[in-house]
């Protein structure tokens, strides 16, 4: 097999000759529309629906055996009435007309019985989409098991003949698809498709010191785009070679590099701070934080819905409220929560388009000194640090910012990667951690709605030995 997964021409075009996703669309669409209809004749003063149905293809292999092949096809099919300001929501994953007439029954019987609240109900009719340029989600992969295992057997090989790697804990390789439509009785039907598929491979080196672990993978919407097997295998087994002779540190304290699979995570305690739910309940450090500085004055983020092709592009949000390009943090200050429409009412403010989540939050590359440096040029401004290559455990809280995770990585020295380290805790407040952002790379990890670079902060506790 070439390194290419599969020829583009060969994914488009069976991809036609199978596709019934817009057929799926239509039915899903003309479901919720009656469900929709049936529950305002049954008394419901508002109705949502949303349905989905999800398919896919995972293959598991390990030491060059099958270990999983599995087939999955799955219905979703959602349904929130409101007879005033009560609520009641059933769901099923039986799309028969007699179960959907069940869940019907029991959404109603749930708001019947349930206390009013202020703060519920369907997004505001005037902020509904009514704009739905394609977006470029929508590429099956067309592949079959035979061809899916043969593919886990190629990268495995690869990862395995590195001298120093001693067994492997397996590759998966992942086809999936889905078609979701969300409506309410604003006469609101959005309709929605995609798809994601990855390929991973975790390798294991040993020697009479101790084993190590480690992986990569790759995510993408359309499988023309995967990097090469051979360069996932090979980046999965200098990553599992590179950790061999890891060693403690003694207590200290120092600049820490955050990569850019790791650098997300720093930002999704960020949107955790600022999301509506943590706000409305006064369990965040960031509560009344907008207009405030909470992090360097040269740093931007920037939620850009429509990106071509993008991991969290979409038209609407969950609630079918319509999103747009805007600005959370604009030189440092932070701009806005994340709010769905009852968060919004809760806090007496407007939604901002995020019910369900962000859409491909950008952090744009910058330092104080205005480069944009690759990763070599970060570890070079670090100098002397840790690289954090993992993290373990949950020790983030979003009411206090404390933050506190078990930790791996490289010890750095002069701008050089030095030795590999385990067995760490890397401590510090989010608070802190923020404001001590130095750079943020230009090394940016497409594989997310989350699109950052490295993160470097200016200083954290490490508590080894």
């Amino acid at each position: 097999m070439s390194e290419v997964v599969i020829s583009q021409d060969v994914i488009h075009q069976n991809a036609i000759n199978q596709d019934r996703s817009l057929e799926e669309l239509d039915r899903l669409s003309e479901l919720a529309e009656d469900v929709i209809r049936r529950a305002r004749a049954a008394g419901a003063s508002q109705a949502e629906v949303a349905a989905s149905i999800d398919s896919g293809l995972s293959v598991n292999v390990r030491l060059g055996e099958v270990e999983t092949v599995e087939h999955t096809r799955d219905r979703g099919f959602g349904l929130t009435v409101y007879f005033g300001q009560r609520k009641g929501s059933a769901s099923t994953a039986d799309l028969h007309p007699d179960s959907i007439q069940a869940t019907l029954d029991q959404a109603c019987a749930i708001a019947r019985y349930t206390e009013a609240d202020p703060a519920s109900g369907l997004a505001d009719a005037s902020r509904m989409a009514t704009n739905f340029p394609d977006l470029d989600l929508w590429h099956p992969w067309d592949i079959d098991s035979t061809r899916a295992i043969e593919l886990g057997i190629e990268i495995e090989d690869i990862g395995r003949a590195h001298a120093g790697i001693t067994n492997s804990d397996g590759t998966s390789v992942q086809a999936g698809q889905g078609v979701s439509v969300y409506a309410n009785s604003h006469g609101f039907v959005g309709r929605e498709r995609g798809t994601r598929h990855s390929l991973s491979l975790a390798l294991i080196a040993g020697d009479e010191a101790g084993m190590q672990r480690d992986y990569w993978y790759d995510s993408v919407r359309r499988a023309g785009d995967f990097i090469s097997v051979k360069t996932l295998a090979d980046r999965a087994a200098e990553r599992t070679i590179a950790r061999m002779g890891a060693r403690s540190l003694s207590t200290r304290q120092s600049p820490v590099l955050f990569p850019p699979e790791l650098a997300r995570g720093l930002i999704g305690h960020l949107l955790g701070a600022v999301s509506g739910g943590a706000l409305y309940r006064q369990a965040s450090f960031l509560l009344d934080h907008v207009g405030k500085q909470v992090m360097p004055s040269w740093l931007n983020i920037n939620e850009r819905p429509h990106l071509i092709g993008g991991q969290g592009s979409g038209n609407f949000d969950a609630e079918g409220v319509a999103t747009r390009d805007s600005s959370l943090i604009e030189g440092g200050v932070l701009s806005r929560y994340i709010l769905g429409s009852y968060s919004a009412r809760k806090l007496g403010l407007e939604s901002t388009g995020n019910a369900g989540g962000i859409h491909n939050l950008i952090v744009e590359p910058g330092s104080v000194d205005n480069s944009k440096d690759d990763f070599a040029a970060l570890l070079k401004r670090m100098g002397t640090g840790l690289l954090v290559t993992e993290v373990m455990g949950q020790g983030v809280s979003t009411i206090t910012g404390d933050y506190s995770r078990g930790a791996a990585g490289f010890w750095v020295e002069n701008g050089q990667i030095a030795y590999p380290v385990e067995e760490i805790t890397i401590a510090a407040n989010l608070r802190q951690m923020f404001t001590g952002i130095l750079a943020v790379g230009a090394d940016v990890d497409v594989r997310s709605a989350i699109l950052t670079g490295s993160i470097l902060l200016d200083q954290m506790t490490i508590a080894g030995e």
